[in-house]
C-alpha cells in the first residue's frame, strides 16, 4: 500500500510553525512582534516554534539594534523554502487521494 503521508516534513505539524513559515513565505522578513501579532501567540510559544525552525534551518534569524534596543527579524531560507513547497505539495496531494 502506498504511504500518501511521506511526503509531508514534521517539521510542519505544529500549526503555528506551519503559520510561520506561511507567512514568511510571503514576506521578505518579519520582525519578532509582527509574527507575533499576527499568529496571536505568546512570547514564549513563538520563540520556541522560531527556535525549532531555526535549527532545523528552515528560517534566517537577524539582529540589528534600533537605537538601544535589539531587533530581530526573521526570513525564510532558500532550503526552508523548498522544503515548505513540498510539503505543500504533499498536502495537496492529500487532498487528491
Amino acid at each position: 500500500m502506498k504511504n500518501i503521508i511521506a511526503g509531508l516534513n514534521k517539521i510542519f505539524d505544529h500549526r503555528i510553525r506551519l503559520g510561520i513559515m506561511a507567512v514568511l513565505a510571503v514576506n521578505d522578513s518579519l520582525s519578532f512582534n509582527e509574527l507575533k501579532e499576527l499568529l496571536d501567540v505568546t512570547d514564549g510559544n513563538l520563540a520556541t516554534h522560531l527556535k525549532a525552525l531555526d535549527s532545523n534551518g528552515m528560517i534566517g534569524v537577524h539582529k540589528r539594534f534600533i537605537g538601544k534596543k535589539t531587533n530581530t527579524s526573521y526570513s525564510i531560507t532558500k532550503s526552508g523554502e523548498k522544503q515548505f513547497r513540498e510539503h505543500l505539495k504533499a498536502l495537496e496531494g492529500l487532498m487528491n487521494v
